[in-house]
C-alpha cells in the first residue's frame, strides 16, 4: 500500500504557508519534472529551482493538467483554479526533503545507506538482490543518489518492505548532512574513496569527512580496511558509528579475505572461517561482493544462505537501451529488474520517444507485493497516464489481476508462452518497452525483438548528451537560445533519437545539411524549427510540405525561393547567412545592402535568423580573425534585423567560440560537435562526457608461427610466434584502412591491441599476443580509451571525420539511466 499524507501533514512538515486553500487531498506521489506527470489528481508538485530549469515555469500548464498542489518558493503571476492548493516555503527541495524524512522516521526497519568515489550503484544493485531472497527490498532506482534523487527514493519507503537499501552521491561542501538526516542509516557501506568530483572540495581528505556525515550514529559500518586514509578518518569522528567492520586481503582487520583460487575465498572472523564461491573475480567486482558479503554477515544470513544469494547474483546493466526492432518497431529494453519507482522512469523515457505514436508495454508481474489488486491498480493508472496504447503482462500473479487493468491488454503466464505467441504480438511501427523481474529473462524476448545486425555496434549514451547539453547551457545568459547540429545522422550517432532527446530538453531550433535530413527528423516525431542549410530549388516542396527553413546564401536563391512561395501564397521563413570569412556559403558583407532593400519591399520574406561561421574558433591561434569575423558581422546583422521585424535570432558561436569567445553570444548560438562530447577549443575538454563507445567481438583468435603473413597483400609479418585475433569490424563499417599495419590498435580486457596487416573490408586482425583474448570477448575501437581524439591523432585527421564515418550498418544502442 502507497502511504499518502494530506495538504495539511505536508504543511506542517516542510513548514510552509498555505497561501490558497483547496481540497484537503491525499497525496500518493510527488513529482518534480513538468515533463513526467502520473496520478496528478493525487499528486504534490514541487516546484524546485535548479541550474537549467525553473519548475516555476510551468505551473500553470500543470494545474490545466489536473495538478492540484503545489509546493512553491515564489507565488504564481497570474491566478489558478480555486480547486488549487499553494504550499508557500523557504525552499521546494528542502521541502521535497523533509517529506520523505517524516516517511523514513514513520517506520522502523533496516536502512542501509551506500557511499563512496565508485562501486556505489553496483553494491546497490547486488546487496538488494541478495537481500530479496529474505524479504522485500525498497532501493533507490539507478542512480538516484543526489540532493533531488535521494528523497524521491525515500518517498518509496512503506510499511511493506522488510529492507531499505539507499545510495548517496555529494559534489560539494554541505550535501550529506541534508542526505543524512533523509536517509537516517541503520547500517551504512563506504565503498572506497578517489578522485571523482574532487573540485567540490578543499581536499580529498575533507571529501573523505564530508562523506562519513552519511554514517553518523548508525548501528554498524562496512569498510575495506585497506585504506589507511579511510581508517583514520572514521576514527575521527565526533559522532561515528556504534561498530565498524573492516574488510581486507591483508591480516589484522575484522575479516580477513583469502584467496583460494577459481573464484574461492576464505572469509576469516574472530570465531568462524566461511568459505564462499564467487560469479565474478575481476578487482573491482571482488571489492564490491566484499562489501555485500559482509554486510549479510552483519545482517545475520547464513553462510549457506548467502552462497544461494552469491549463485543467483547476476552482472547488473543499469541503462535502459533504445534499439532498432523488427517489423519498423523501435524496442526499450530494460530487462534487469520491475519495481514501480524504475517502471515509471522506463515509462517517462518511453513517452519520449516519438518515431512512432503507437506505445506497446510488455511487463512481468511484481515481484513481492503485500497487496497485488492494489498495485495492479496502480500501475493500469500509470500506463493510462502515460499514454500506453498496449499492455502485454506476462506472469501468474498479473494474470490473476487481469481485471485490475482498463488498458487495452493480453496476458500468458510466463515468458515460453510469450515467445510461444511473439510473432503473433502487434508491435508494427510501434515503441515497446520490455520490462521485467531477472527471473523472467525478458532478455530472450529483447533478442527476438530486435533487429538483427552483425556484432558491431555504437552505443549512445543520452545521459552524457544530456550533461554536455547542460554544460554549455550553463555558460549562456539567460535568454540566449540553443541551436543544435544534428546534421550528418547527428554526427554518426543517429540523427532521429538525438533529436527526440533534444526536443525533450526544450531546445530552440535544430539544423541539418540537407532537406532529407530535415524529412526523417519529421517523420519521426520532432515539431522543434528545424533550418536546412544546403537547398536549392528541387527541394522546395519538400521544404514547404514538411515545414523546414532553408538557409539563403545568395540573391538569386532568395529571388527565387521568394517568388515559389509567393505562387503557393507562403510565407517564405529564411535564415540568411553572412560570409565573414570563412568563404563557403554565404552573401557577403558588401551585399548587405541590397538584401535589406528586397526585404523591405517584399513582406512575405520571414527571417527567422542571421548568422556566420567562424572559421577558425578551434585554434587560439586564430583568436585575432575570429573576432574580427564577429566584429564585422554584428552592425551587419543588426541593420539586416532593423527591416526584419521583432523576434529576428542572430548567431555566430560554435561549440568552440561558446567557450572562447563568451561576450558575443548574441541571442543564439550553435551547438555541434561539442554535445558529442568533443571540446573542439581544447580548453575545458575534461568538463564533456564521451557520449559513443564502438563495440564489437573476436570472431577467431588463432597462433600464427614466425614468418607467416597476415591479410591481404600480406602486409602483416609475424616476426615471432604470436597470437592473432580477427575482429568483426572493417572499412565498410567506417574504421579506415589507414589504421593499418600497427598504425591503430583497439582495446580488449582493458589492455592495447594493435592492428596487424590490412584492415578489411568487414574484418580487422589485431596482434593479441599475451592478453588470453577468446572468441566473444568485446573489443572496444573507441570510447573512453582509446579516445575518438586518439584515432584522429593517428591517422592524422579530425575528430568529426572518426564519429561521421562510422557506417550506418553499425547498430546504434542507445543508453540511459
Amino acid at each position: 500500500m502507497i502511504n499518502e499524507l494530506t495538504i495539511s501533514d505536508i504543511t506542517g512538515i516542510c513548514q510552509g504557508t498555505l497561501i490558497q486553500a483547496g481540497p484537503d487531498q491525499s497525496i500518493k506521489s510527488v513529482l518534480t519534472d513538468s515533463r513526467k506527470l502520473s496520478n496528478v489528481g493525487s499528486a504534490a508538485f514541487f516546484a524546485i529551482k535548479g541550474i537549467n530549469h525553473d519548475g516555476h515555469q510551468y505551473i500553470t500548464e500543470l494545474a490545466s493538467k489536473g495538478v492540484k498542489t503545489f509546493i512553491i518558493e515564489v507565488q504564481p503571476s497570474g491566478p489558478l483554479p480555486a480547486n488549487t492548493n499553494l504550499i508557500l516555503v523557504e525552499s521546494s527541495l528542502r521541502a521535497l526533503q523533509s517529506v520523505a524524512r517524516y516517511k523514513r522516521e514513520s517506520l522502523n526497519l533496516p536502512v542501509i545507506a551506500i557511499t563512496g568515489s565508485n562501486g556505489k550503484t553496483i553494491v546497490k544493485e547486488w546487496l538488494s538482490q541478495m537481500l530479496s531472497g529474505q524479504g522485500k527490498v525498497v532501493r533507490s532506482p539507478r542512480s538516484y543518489n543526489s540532493q533531488l534523487g535521494v528523497p524521491l527514493s525515500v518517498w518509496e519507503i512503506d510499511p511493506q518492505y522488510d529492507f531499505a537499501v539507499f545510495e548517496a552521491g555529494i559534489s560539494r561542501m554541505g550535501e550529506m548532512t541534508y542526505l543524512q538526516k533523509v536517509i537516517q542509516p541503520t547500517h551504512g557501506i563506504l565503498t572506497n574513496i578517489g578522485s571523482a568530483h574532487e573540485e567540490g572540495f578543499p581536499s580529498i581528505n575533507e571529501k573523505l569527512s564530508q562523506k562519513l556525515k552519511l554514517f553518523e550514529g548508525c548501528e554498524t559500518l562496512i569498510l575495506c580496511g585497506t585504506d589507511h586514509r579511510i581508517c583514520n578518518a572514521v576514527k575521527a569522528m565526533v559522532n561515528p558509528p556504534q561498530k565498524i567492520i573492516s574488510w581486507s586481503f591483508d591480516e589484522g582487520h575484522d575479516i580477513h579475505v583469502e584467496a583460494l583460487g577459481s573464484g574461492r575465498f576464505n572469509l576469516h572472523t574472530e570465531n568462524e572461517q566461511m568459505e564462499f564461491k564467487l560469479p565474478f573475480d575481476d578487482e573491482a567486482s571482488l571489492e564490491n561482493l566484499m562489501h555485500c558479503l559482509c554486510m549479510l554477515l552483519e545482517l545475520g544470513f547464513s553462510p549457506l544462505e548467502i552462497q544461494r544469494a552469491l549463485d543467483g547474483l547476476e552482472k547488473v546493466d543499469m541503462r535502459l537501451k533504445l534499439i532498432k526492432g523488427i517489423r519498423d518497431s523501435y524496442i526499450i529494453d530494460d530487462t534487469y529488474n520491475n519495481d514501480l519507482i524504475g517502471l515509471e522512469t522506463a515509462l517517462d523515457f518511453l513517452a519520449q520517444q516519438n518515431q512512432y505514436k503507437r506505445k506497446v508495454v510488455i511487463l512481468s508481474e511484481v515481484p513481492q507485493v503485500s497487496n497485488p489488486p492494489a498495485i495492479y491498480s496502480h500501475i493500469n493508472q500509470l500506463l493510462l497516464d502515460k499514454g500506453i496504447d498496449h499492455l502485454i503482462g506476462v506472469g501468474a500473479e498479473v494474470l490473476r489481476n487481469q481485471n485490475q487493468f482498463s488498458i487495452e491488454s493480453q496476458f500468458y503466464p510466463d515468458t515460453s508462452s510469450l515467445i510461444e505467441h511473439l510473432s503473433t504480438l502487434d508491435i508494427k511501427e510501434s515503441v515497446t518497452l520490455v520490462k521485467g523481474a531477472r527471473k523472467f529473462q525478458f532478455e530472450r524476448v529483447v533478442n527476438l525483438l530486435a533487429e538483427k545486425a552483425h556484432q558491431t555496434l555504437l552505443e549512445i549514451n543520452l545521459d552524457a548528451i544530456t550533461d554536455n547539453l547542460n554544460f554549455y547551457r550553463n555558460r549562456l545568459a539567460p535568454d540566449v537560445k540553443i541551436m543544435v547540429m544534428v546534421k550528418a545522422f547527428a554526427y554518426g550517432s543517429g540523427s532521429a533519437e538525438v533529436a527526440q532527446l533534444l526536443q525533450f530538453h526544450k531546445v530552440h531550433y535544430l539544423a541539418v545539411a540537407y532537406a532529407d535530413e530535415g524529412v526523417t527528423l519529421r517523420k519521426n516525431g520532432i515539431h522543434l524549427p528545424i533550418m536546412v542549410m544546403n537547398c536549392n530549388h528541387a527541394d522546395l516542396d519538400t521544404l514547404i510540405k514538411y515545414d523546414l527553413e532553408p538557409e539563403i546564401f545568395e540573391m538569386e536563391q532568395l529571388k527565387s525561393f521568394q517568388k515559389y512561395y509567393q505562387s503557393k501564397s507562403m510565407k517564405l521563413p529564411v535564415h540568411i547567412n553572412i560570409n565573414t570569412g570563412m568563404n563557403r556559403l554565404g552573401f557577403e558583407v558588401d551585399e548587405a545592402q541590397e538584401v535589406i532593400a528586397f526585404l523591405t519591399s517584399h513582406s512575405d520574406v520571414a527571417v527567422k535568423s542571421i548568422f556566420t561561421h567562424l572559421a577558425g574558433a578551434d585554434e587560439a591561434l586564430h583568436n585575432e580573425f575570429s573576432l574580427n569575423q564577429l566584429k564585422g558581422f554584428e552592425p551587419v546583422a543588426k541593420r539586416i534585423a532593423e527591416v526584419s521585424g521583432p523576434n529576428v535570432l542572430i548567431h555566430a558561436l560554435n561549440s568552440a567560440g561558446i567557450i572562447r569567445f563568451p561576450g558575443f553570444q548574441m541571442n543564439m548560438v550553435r551547438l555541434g560537435i561539442g554535445l558529442y562530447g568533443l571540446e573542439a577549443s581544447g580548453e575545458q575538454a575534461d568538463e564533456l562526457r564521451t557520449v559513443g563507445t564502438l563495440k564489437t567481438t573476436i570472431s577467431q583468435v588463432k597462433e600464427i608461427k614466425t614468418g607467416e603473413t597476415i591479410g591481404y597483400s600480406r602486409k602483416g609479418v609475424a616476426a615471432t610466434d604470436m597470437s592473432i585475433a580477427t575482429v568483426a569490424i572493417g572499412y565498410a563499417d567506417g574504421y579506415s584502412r589507414a589504421f593499418s599495419n600497427g598504425v591503430g590498435s583497439m582495446y580488449i580486457n582493458n589492455q592495447s591491441a594493435p592492428v596487424i596487416g590490412n584492415v578489411c573490408m568487414d574484418m580487422t586482425m589485431l596482434d593479441v599476443t599475451g592478453l588470453n583474448a577468446r572468441p566473444g570477448d568485446e573489443v572496444i575501437v573507441f570510447g573512453e580509451t582509446p579516445s575518438i581524439k586518439t584515432l584522429a591523432h593517428q591517422i592524422n585527421t579530425i575528430p568529426y571525420e572518426i564519429l561521421t564515418n562510422v557506417s550506418e550498418r553499425v547498430k546504434r544502442v542507445y543508453l540511459t539511466e
